[in-house]
């Protein structure tokens, strides 16, 4: 059998691909024929094994050999996509940069203000990142700081791909100090004060990802058979997200995994909060909770449970009924369980908070992302999707009085991601959008 796509999604510990087909039939439909797996092999040298192991997988659920017009990819494996970001300060242009970085789906491994020192430079050196991000100064604003740091990076010779996305004043400069490495210089990241413009450099970000993921370990051979885009996977779901908002509005999606839990935002939120927000937050925003996931760091999410999450199993029995793939009854309530904590305590983190002044006449303040106009809760990953409860759990988020809040409001509607597809069709939208608007539909039912 012949399929239009295979898209894998190559992870730290599991290779999924999945054969689709592109049909009219009047209108446009994306028909799953299969999904096959495998365990990821990067520790073995060689990615594409257990890639030709997920195919062989498909192949045989359909008793016949596949073939495919074309193979995409989203990947976190061989460490994800690590970045380290230096800016000039802390709440602008370092904030900033960092949102482009996360929104692309980077894991960020430190971040600086100010000038590099050489303890920052033997940091860099230990955690080898895939990608330096450089920033620092509004549009023909301060001009130093980010010339410091190039020229200090420059001399270490690091060997790794730099994004400059600074004041727009130092870029012929930055071309100049670093033309030996390889260098991708967009549009500064904090033009001017109270602006962020992260669009670009999330984008050069990916480009940079897929220009240099041939050389982790590992996946080198990787385009010896994926022969079309891709993807950070994180980042694949934000472009599935942002195509979301574009269809149904402001959005949130959650993606609860085993080790992390990870929430997108694409929302402006209300024009009331941003006349009293203290400092500017991107449209498209990503949060990454690497410490709350419902198996690998299930003892953090355990941690925080109290009298009300348990929901009559005691603590122990929790912990005993905690497995990867749950199956029986109490394996699935435990699960769900760590679900629920979990998306409360990202939410959480995500969302910002507003606070009341105090003076000659009562004011409010608000910090952090606004999603009180979010008109759709999604939710994506194994945990909301493939276990009962899911819908119950996103539902839970919504603040439901009338009190001030930054949280979704009770007029938000829950959709789930059944058939697990949101990574897919973000890098899919790469190559054909219509073909990704119609999988997501299909998925989530709209």
């Amino acid at each position: 059998m012949k399929v239009d796509y295979i898209i894998a999604e190559i992870g730290s510990t599991t290779t999924v691909v999945t054969a689709f087909n592109i049909k009219h039939i009047p209108a446009l439909f994306v028909e799953l024929v299969a999904q096959g797996k495998s365990y990821t092999t990067v520790l073995d040298g060689d990615v594409t094994l257990g890639l030709k192991l997920a195919v062989s997988d498909i192949e045989e659920q359909l008793k016949e050999e596949l073939s495919w017009g074309k193979m995409l990819s989203t990947s976190s494996a061989a460490g994800g996509l690590k970045i380290t970001v230096h800016g000039l300060v802390e709440d602008m242009t370092v904030k900033a940069a960092r949102e482009a970085a996360l929104g692309a789906g980077g894991i960020i491994k430190l971040v600086t203000a100010g000038k590099l020192r050489k303890s920052d430079i033997k940091k860099l050196r230990e955690i080898k990142p895939n990608l330096i991000m450089l920033a620092g100064g509004t549009d023909f604003g301060e001009r130093d700081t980010a010339l410091y740091n190039a020229e200090l990076l420059a001399e270490e010779k690091l060997n790794t791909p730099i994004v400059y996305c600074g004041n727009a004043a130092n870029q012929e400069d930055i071309r100049d100090i670093l033309s030996e490495e390889e260098l991708y210089v967009v549009d500064n990241v904090y033009p001017r004060v109270d602006e962020l413009n992260v669009d670009p450099a999330r984008k050069i970000i990916q480009q940079a990802f897929e220009n240099n993921i041939v050389k982790a370990p590992g996946m080198n051979k990787i385009k010896e058979m994926v022969d079309g885009a891709i993807m950070p996977t994180p980042g694949a779901v934000m472009e599935s997200t942002i195509l979301l908002s574009e269809i149904l509005g402001d959005c949130v999606v959650i993606d609860v995994g085993g080790a992390t839990t990870d929430v997108h935002s694409v929302t402006e939120g209300s024009s009331e909060i941003l006349d009293v927000l203290v400092s500017p937050e991107p449209k498209a925003k990503r949060t990454v909770e690497g410490d709350l996931g419902v198996y690998v760091n299930r003892e953090n999410v355990l941690g925080l449970l109290d009298s009300r999450d348990t929901m009559s199993m005691s603590l122990e029995d929790i912990k005993n009924n905690i497995k990867p793939i749950p199956v029986t009854e109490k394996e699935k309530k435990a699960s769900a369980i760590l679900t629920r904590k979990a998306v409360d305590a990202a939410i959480n983190r995500h969302v910002g908070f507003i606070k009341r002044v105090y003076g000659d006449s009562k004011k409010f303040l608000a910090y952090g992302k606004d999603l009180s106009k979010i008109q759709y809760i999604i939710g994506t990953g194994g945990a909301l999707t493939r276990l009962p409860g899911g819908e119950d759990i996103l539902l839970s988020i919504r603040y439901l009085k009338d009190d001030p809040t930054m949280l979704p409001r009770k007029g938000a509607k829950v959709l789930l991601d059944k058939m697990y597809i949101m990574a897919c069709a973000g890098v899919l939208s790469r190559e054909d959008k219509a073909a990704a608007e119609a999988l997501l539909k299909q998925s989530l039912n709209i």
